[in-house]
């Protein structure tokens, strides 16, 4: 038997990593957007989303950059690092796209109420 292209040693637990990937990031995010919010620069509300957004791509990020480094120290197993890969990357776009969908409904909302208050003063 071969052994593996890199040896990465024992296969390491995802889940475990992945909880540990979403509280890093949200310690960093969570911190940097409380130092926004102090310099009036963003909302409390753009800072949960943000930080919540940060950490579920954290998470992502960290889950699957184990599950390919598990793979990548298996025989035969990069194709399937690939795709874990591949996997994690389509994961944080997903997280990306939903957020600016979030983002771009709040603001027709927002337009929506201005218009309303604006008929309402008139």
């Amino acid at each position: 038997m071969k052994n593996p292209l890199i040896d990465t040693g024992e296969p390491r637990n995802v889940l475990g990593h992945i909880v540990s990937g979403a509280v890093a990031s949200a310690i960093i995010s969570g911190s940097v957007n409380y130092k926004k919010v102090k310099e009036k620069k963003i909302t409390s509300k753009e800072a949960a989303r943000d930080t919540v957004k940060i950490a579920s791509q954290g998470a992502i990020a960290t889950g699957a950059a184990i599950a390919t480094a598990n793979y990548v120290g298996q025989q035969g197993g990069l194709l399937k690092a690939m795709t874990a890969l591949s996997i994690g990357m389509a994961g944080i776009y997903a997280v990306e796209v939903i957020n600016d969908k979030l983002e771009n409904k709040e603001l027709a909302i927002a337009k929506e109420n201005v218009l309303i208050e604006e008929d309402n003063n008139e």
